[in-house]
């Protein structure tokens, strides 16, 4: 009777043991039967695996960050070391970065499927030597001609489409339980490289400097941490042949209605965060002239690193706020908020009072990383329950798929907000010789916005009696 206990006991075992696949570690860090659905996979060995590649993933993804928003600080600084660009062309120095970014971001998307996770960080890695290289380069001369300087910033767009194929990546190595956490995660990581390039950038460049700007150290200082993330990727990061590409997810997706939607509320939350991150260090030099001491103005500006810091930690709570009283509601708050705040900046310029426009335009950064995490978080609920493919009857898995492709394609639209933001700040200064009607047109826009919002999904809910769920 024990023997054949024994063997009825072994049984269950022997047939959980072979349910679990074996990874298979392939040269060149390639892993093969990976399954992080898989519990028994994930506890033995996915779980290291994955946060090990997560971690340098975000290392990359901030130094992406970093270098895509370089160009913002260091054109306040160029009448300093003696360039002589007008402000047409200061604004597509912060801009033209943005643009190519945002473009980048579509292809990028599908390189980890082409090339393996691991294989593409180490490019895109090393791709950003190009711009941080070339920006040293270029702003050590005064007499550089302005087409090449605004080459160096385009290539700085390297940094945005990071986002996209870092994003794309970690997808693959989580299990649907816990992706949500490590996608935040990642883009939180990324997102705070705006911040500290802020932060460190004005001190960098005046710290060893005489009563001058040493701007060349603005690209020279992040090519060591560069040079790690490539050689960390190479060393410690891996490739998953189950990741494949879905270009026909993409495809499908551009049909959908709502894609567009919310593309459209994407660059009124994530493009006024990319957007005003870029502009804000001009924004401080313009609206405080006075700030004339060399020192004094850099103090000034590593303030600037306080927006990009609070929309980025705000972010998760947006989408935690989401989750409990529903993504819509959440969104339209941030629309109105963010519409009320620059109002009273708007009003309150005339006082001429630095920490009150630093307050104002920190609120304003609160607002949109809220409404950051809150519009993100509305895309699944609303491809699960009123996309035409839900409509249609489509699985829950067909939608699922719609919507991690709709993910990336907004994500891609809604960055092209940080190049419309100091185009019509630019053409604003132009046309009246200040920034106040460019203003007044981000409100409208938001009003526009919350509208739409409200329209498409609010007003649909409330008849429906499910305003919470999206």
């Amino acid at each position: 009777m024990t023997v054949d206990r024994s063997a009825e006991e072994l049984a269950p075992v022997q047939s959980t043991a072979t349910a679990t696949p074996t990874l298979e570690h392939r040269p060149g860090r390639w892993i093969a039967n990976w399954d992080a659905e898989d519990k028994g996979q994930w506890e033995a060995e996915g779980r290291s695996i994955a946060k090990r590649n997560l971690y340098w993933s975000i290392f990359a993804e901030f130094l992406g960050f970093v270098v895509w928003q370089l160009w913002s600080i260091v054109v306040v600084q160029l009448p300093a070391a003696g360039f002589t660009f007008d402000t047409n062309q200061i604004f597509w120095l912060i801009s033209i970065p943005s643009l190519v970014g945002a473009t980048l971001r579509i292809p990028y998307t599908f390189m980890v499927p082409k090339f393996g996770g691991r294989n593409w960080t180490i490019v895109s890695a090393l791709l950003l030597l190009i711009p941080t290289t070339g920006l040293a380069i270029c702003v050590s001369n005064p007499e550089t001609p302005f087409g090449v300087m605004l080459l160096m910033a385009a290539l700085a767009g390297f940094g945005g489409g990071n986002f996209a194929s870092s994003m794309a990546n970690i997808t693959f190595f989580y299990p649907a339980r816990e992706k949500g956490w490590a996608l935040g995660l990642n883009a939180a990581g990324g997102n705070l490289g705006a911040a500290v390039a802020q932060l460190v950038v004005p001190i960098a460049i005046t710290l060893l400097a005489a009563g001058t700007v040493n701007l060349p150290m603005a690209g020279i200082i992040w090519i060591p941490l560069i040079i790690i993330a490539a050689f960390g990727a190479y060393k410690y990061m891996n490739n998953l042949t189950s990741a494949k590409g879905d270009v026909a997810g993409s495809l499908a997706a551009l049909k959908e209605p709502h894609l567009w939607i919310m593309a459209f509320l994407y660059i009124g939350t994530f493009g006024s965060f990319i957007g005003f991150a870029g502009v804000f260090p001009k924004l401080i030099k313009d609206y405080f002239p006075d700030f004339s001491s060399i020192h004094v103005g850099a103090v000034a500006l590593s303030l600037a690193f306080l927006g990009p810091l609070v929309g980025s930690l705000a972010r998760p709570y947006g989408g935690r706020m989401a989750d409990r009283m529903g993504g819509a509601r959440m969104t339209i708050a941030s629309f109105a908020s963010m519409a009320v705040i620059t109002l009273t900046m708007i009003w309150t310029l005339p006082l001429k009072n630095f920490w009150l426009f630093l307050t104002l335009f920190l609120l304003l950064f609160l607002a949109s990383g809220f409404g950051n995490g809150a519009t993100y978080r509305m895309i699944p609920v609303i491809f699960a329950t009123s996309s035409r493919a839900a409509r249609s009857g489509a699985t829950s898995a067909t939608t699922a798929r719609l919507a991690s492709s709709s993910l990336g394609l907004i994500s891609a639209i809604g960055a092209y907000g940080g190049f419309v933001i100091p185009q019509v700040l630019n053409a604003s200064n132009s046309a009246s010789g200040s920034y106040t009607p460019a203003f007044y047109g981000f409100v409208g826009a938001y009003v526009l916005m919350l509208t739409v919002c409200w329209v498409c999904y609010i007003r649909p809910a409330q008849k429906r009696n499910t305003i919470g769920h999206i």
